[in-house]
């Protein structure tokens, strides 16, 4: 585990400063989204989370506890004296290379006193979607897409799979200056050129369904909406995208067949979300290999097994070692995989007609889309990340 240094000089204010600023730098250096600090019986435990992975780190003595939540909380511009209800907040972290470092902070109450996650939002920036992992064929789709004057795109896959990246990816495949693009974030994790971003604030009433509303008497050629939560925000995404608008979304569902069958199931009518959809990106991130330790072996035949169809060159693969440089997990980063699924007039067909998810997948199979899990097999054939990986994820 990382040794983290408590200076015994100062006084235990000054300690939890120092303290708290070095957990910070060294969840910076690890590449950490987020930093966990959790209070236990005899010590405080401290964890960050690496490409998706939780990564246990020095606990922190127990009587620093109350201090560091209670730092993090005047950071945050919580109420100190609340200790029974979850707070939010967030503020500014100056790295070592006076790097300004945005910072989200939660806290919630549990056994042992408040647990803190701080996100940390690091060089927030826009990527190009073949960077984000999609092939050249299904960039092409998407691009294709974006440019439709109508309709609905959802994203789709679990928290963390980078689904608000590839919205990001999207837009910039957009001509801002002669299109009106207005967003409903929560939260707004880019600042965006030439779009109007909006977010969302609960407490004060200002929800998706309200503030999508309000779009819409804001002249929008296209509609971006953080995520579809409920059925009144549904309803409403999917009339603009039928009225002329195109409206980007996200929805929690595990594949695109599902995305479909999910939407119905929330109470759309099946002949309302075939003639809204027009397409449907399913993805998930995998961790690829850190070069320094990746080792050529003989494929476990059980993994192979689990695949679930033939594919060849299986025999061997590279797998993860650990070294000192990716933290001993032997991955370094991590790269999405794609399922993109245009909706063309077979799978409007079986939407109206079917509302049964094998229906749906029995059309996309014969259309021959590449699946999540071959596209993470083209990845562990290019040597970048192993198939456990790849089954874990898919």
């Amino acid at each position: 585990m990382s040794e983290l240094r408590e200076s015994s000089q100062p006084s235990i204010r000054g300690e939890v400063v120092l303290l708290l600023d070095q957990l910070l730098q060294r969840a910076l250096e690890h590449r950490a989204s987020d930093l966990h600090i959790e209070p236990k019986d005899r010590m405080v435990r401290v964890r960050l989370r690496v490409d998706g992975v939780m990564i246990e780190q020095r606990p922190v003595r127990q009587s620093y506890g109350a201090q560091l939540i209670s730092r993090i909380k005047v950071l945050g511009q919580m109420d100190i004296a609340e200790r029974r209800l979850p707070q939010d907040g967030t503020f500014t972290f100056m790295a070592k290379n006076n790097t300004p470092v945005a910072v989200r902070a939660s806290t919630f109450p549990c056994i042992g006193g408040e647990k803190a996650v701080l996100r940390l939002l690091i060089g927030a920036r826009v990527k190009a979607l073949a960077d984000l992992g999609a092939t050249v064929r299904q960039v092409n789709t998407l691009r294709r897409l974006v440019q439709r004057p109508g309709g609905l795109i959802l994203v789709t896959g679990p928290t963390g799979s980078g689904k608000t990246s590839t919205l990001y990816a999207l837009l910039d495949q957009i001509d801002t200056e002669r299109r009106n693009v207005v967003t409903l974030e929560d939260p707004i994790e880019v600042e965006l050129p030439n779009i109007t971003q909006g977010q969302v604030d609960p407490k004060s009433g200002f929800t998706f369904g309200l503030g999508l509303r309000s779009i819409l008497r804001q002249d929008p050629d296209v509609i971006l909406v953080g995520e579809m939560r409920d059925l009144e925000t549904a309803r409403i995404a999917v009339q603009a995208s039928l009225t002329g608008h195109l409206v980007l979304s996200t929805l929690h569902t595990n594949s695109a067949a599902d995305t479909m069958i999910r939407m119905i199931d929330m109470g759309l009518e099946p002949y309302v979300v075939a003639n809204a959809l027009v397409g449907v990106v399913a993805q998930r991130l995998v961790r690829t290999l850190c070069p320094a330790c990746a080792e050529l072996h003989e494929t476990d035949p059980e993994l192979i097994a689990e695949i679930g169809f033939e594919q060849a060159g299986l025999e061997q693969t590279l797998e993860s070692a650990g070294c000192a440089r990716c933290m001993t997990t032997g991955f370094k980063g991590r790269t999405a995989i794609y399922d993109v699924v245009p909706v063309d007039d077979d799978i409007r067909t079986v939407i109206k007609t079917a509302k049964a998810g094998p229906a749906v997948k029995r059309v996309l199979q014969q259309k021959n889309l590449p699946t999540l899990r071959r596209a993470g097999l083209d990845l562990v054939l290019a040597g970048l990340t192993t198939l456990e990986e790849v089954l874990r994820v898919t």
